[in-house]
């Protein structure tokens, strides 16, 4: 909370409580509504399932009346579903990154001028435990390969083209439906190229 000598004005607890408050009661509201008539119930039949009144189910869905657990779980067994579906959408505000067929970004690294391409997929913002998805495009045989070592772990999942692709002192012949998870601390990269164009998908966790 910041005081008036930030150029902020403090906003109370009790006044930040019921808006919070305010926003659960609507979510349940609409989860509620939205159930409800996916199952083809009335209010009526609702309420005649959950022990409930048509007045209780008609205030729970105008949002204007909060549930205690015990209506919560009457409506949750009379819905048949799980009392945490009611509460589904509460905590919305999350980072999440959705990239399109053929876009990305791409980033240069050492072999890009190579024929190497490297198209990031996602980010999280302020998340540095998320995980770093980038598809590689092969096209070039080039006798560069650049090596990469990282903190954490890669995954690489083969889409197309196959290759040899080294880990320390190991290598492995990779084709299309074939995948390596190894420790990113190892020296790791392309050996050989062997059927171009060469596509893989790698996802890093540091």
């Amino acid at each position: 909370m910041t005081n008036q000598t930030g150029g902020e004005t403090d906003v109370p607890v009790e006044a930040a409580a019921e808006d919070v408050a305010g926003k659960l009661e609507r979510i349940i509201a609409g989860q509620l509504r939205r159930y409800r008539t996916a199952h083809g119930l009335s209010a009526a039949e609702l309420a005649a399932r959950t022990g409930l009144s048509k007045a209780m189910i008609s205030k729970i869905e105008s949002a204007s009346t909060s549930c205690s657990l015990t209506t919560l779980q009457r409506l949750a067994d009379g819905l048949k579903i799980p009392v945490t579906a009611l509460f589904r959408g509460a905590d919305t505000d999350r980072d999440a990154t959705f990239t399109k067929n053929g876009q990305g970004s791409l980033t240069v690294r050492s072999g890009t001028q190579h024929g190497h391409e490297y198209r990031v997929l996602g980010t999280l913002k302020g998340r540095t435990d998320a995980l770093e998805p980038t598809l590689v495009t092969l096209t070039n045989a080039s006798d560069v390969f650049p090596l990469f070592q990282h903190p954490g772990t890669e995954f690489i999942y083969m889409l197309s083209g196959r290759m040899i692709y080294g880990h320390g002192a190991y290598e492995y012949t990779m084709e299309a439906g074939d995948s390596l998870l190894l420790d990113g601390e190892g020296p790791h990269g392309p050996l050989e190229l062997l059927d171009l164009p060469i596509r893989f998908l790698a996802i890093s966790a540091r």
